[in-house]
């Protein structure tokens, strides 16, 4: 999923430094030696945080570069996918009602990120720089038509259900779309890795990104470096949770935005690098990172999600309002027409940021 062709030199001291701090910060802070709530330790905490998405991600990376495909993509999945299970779960433990709509904000505000933000900012870059790019049609399809059925029976077939009342599946119903979730990942993902890999690559060059550069020590530094900084951010985004419920608070901002903002910290790492892809004229890396991550979004988030409301009890609500669902069909109908010729302009990517800009105004002033 993601390139490695940056890894080559070892690993970056930020990268070493953010995860071991995360995980101080944390042992200070439930040990009770510095007050949790002062504005300069959840200033330090929110660096820190942030500071540990992105080192978990790029040693990810170093160990899928090793391990090769299918394990390297199962393994960027699984990092990005625990960092996003943890802050939900952090939040829905601290919300006074169990937080049943913050998985739901969240994986609907990933999809609508990636389909608008990101790729009209991957295409707009791209465009300007190259004037015209080409992806491979197979691929691009491949992956919409994923999305589109994930993103339809997780978020908006739960309002039309009549076992229960929308947007809550009944426990069989939701039993269901987790499993059928799962199942659905993991065959685009032998699909994309094994049985059709030439879909999702434009040329020979992409398929050779570097992985040779990595060796067994530093990928092995790597995996351990990657369980600390996970640990980091899951527990330092419970030690967050309160303040950012405050924050959200404070700024008068619906409590669902809290998805934007999970979203956002959950995406930016392969955003970053999806960008960068693109502006480096290889517009299939880009398409391929900024999709695959959002797959991966639903299919195992929602799964895992499910398990845990499952032990603890809580409700689970799914369903997005009617003005979601309008956004939502736009953007997938949009992304579709862009990606669906093989060839995008800056003209598709202004379309995109447009959409974009109308989600992040609904999401703050719904």
């Amino acid at each position: 999923m993601a390139s490695a062709d940056h890894h080559g030199a070892g690993n970056p001291l930020w990268t070493v430094i953010f995860p071991v701090l995360a995980v101080i910060m944390v042992a200070v802070k439930l040990g009770e030696f510095v007050p949790s709530a002062h504005w300069a330790v959840v200033v330090i905490s929110i660096i820190l945080l942030i500071g540990a998405v992105f080192s978990s991600v790029h040693h990810a990376e170093i160990v899928a570069a090793l391990v090769g495909e299918p394990f390297g993509s199962i393994v960027l999945a699984v990092a990005v996918t625990v960092i996003e299970v943890g802050l939900i779960v952090a939040l829905m433990l601290s919300a006074p009602d169990g937080g049943p709509t913050i998985a739901r904000d969240t994986v609907y505000s990933a999809v609508m990120i990636v389909l608008t933000g990101l790729i009209g900012l991957c295409l707009l870059a791209g465009g300007q720089k190259h004037y015209e790019q080409t992806i491979t049609v197979s691929g691009a399809t491949s992956y919409l038509s994923v999305l589109g059925t994930l993103a339809a029976i997780s978020l908006i077939l739960p309002n039309y259900t009549v076992a229960a009342e929308g947007p809550f599946y009944s426990k069989v119903q939701l039993t269901a779309v987790a499993l059928v979730s799962l199942a659905l990942y993991c065959a685009f993902l032998f699909v994309q890795t094994v049985r059709h890999r030439d879909y999702f690559l434009a040329s020979g060059d992409e398929a050779s990104d570097g992985h040779a550069t990595v060796t067994k020590q530093m990928a092995g530094a790597s995996m351990i470096l990657l369980l600390i900084a996970l640990t980091g951010v899951v527990l330092l985004a419970k030690t967050l949770s309160p303040q950012l419920n405050t924050l959200i608070s404070a700024a008068h901002l619906p409590y669902e935005f809290a998805g934007v903002i999970i979203a956002g910290l959950v995406l930016a790492p392969e955003s970053i690098a999806a960008v960068r892809a693109s502006l480096s004229n290889r517009p299939q890396v880009s398409i391929n990172l900024a999709l695959g991550s959002t797959i991966a979004s639903i299919g195992l988030t929602i799964p895992i999600v499910t398990l845990f409301t499952a032990f603890s009890g809580q409700q689970l609500a799914l369903g997005v309002s009617p003005m979601k669902t309008s956004l939502l069909a736009l953007a997938l109908f949009v992304s579709i027409t862009t990606l669906g010729t093989g060839r995008t302009t800056i003209l598709q990517g202004y379309v995109h940021l447009a959409i974009f800009v109308i989600f992040l105004v609904m999401a703050a002033s719904p």
